[in-house]
C-alpha cells in the first residue's frame, strides 16, 4: 500500500527555521523526482522545491537561498530544510512526486508568526 507521511511542521517566529520530513512507502521512491508543495488558505497549491533521483535540486525564486531539499533513497525519505522563514511561508506543506503516481498526503502545517 502506497503511503505518504509528512511531519515536522509547527509554529515558528519570523526568521526561524524548520525541517520537514516525508516518508514514502510502497512506492519505487528512488526512481522518481520528488517535490515539496505548499498551499496557503485561499491560494493554489504551489511547488517550492524539486529533487531528482540523482539529487539535483531546483527552487522557485521566492524560496531560493532559504529552502534546501534533500533525499535519502535508502530510507525513502525526502526532507525540506527551511531557514529565514517569513509569514508568507505559512501554509500546509506536502510532498509528492511530480506526476500522478502518488496521491496527496495529509500535509504538515507550518505557521510563521510576525
Amino acid at each position: 500500500q502506497v503511503q505518504v507521511v509528512e511531519s515536522g511542521g509547527g509554529l515558528v517566529q519570523t526568521g526561524g527555521s524548520l525541517r520537514l520530513s516525508c516518508v514514502v512507502s510502497g512506492f519505487p521512491f528512488s526512481r522518481y523526482s520528488m517535490g515539496w508543495y505548499r498551499q496557503a488558505p485561499g491560494e493554489e497549491r504551489e511547488l517550492v522545491a524539486v529533487i531528482t533521483p540523482g539529487h539535483t535540486s531546483n527552487y522557485p525564486d521566492f524560496v531560493k537561498g532559504r529552502f534546501t531539499i534533500s533525499r535519502d533513497n535508502a530510507n525513502n525519505t525526502v526532507s525540506l530544510q527551511m531557514n529565514s522563514l517569513k509569514p508568507e511561508d505559512t501554509a500546509v506543506y506536502y510532498c509528492k512526486d511530480l506526476g500522478t503516481k502518488l496521491t496527496w498526503g495529509q500535509g504538515t502545517q507550518v505557521t510563521v508568526s510576525s
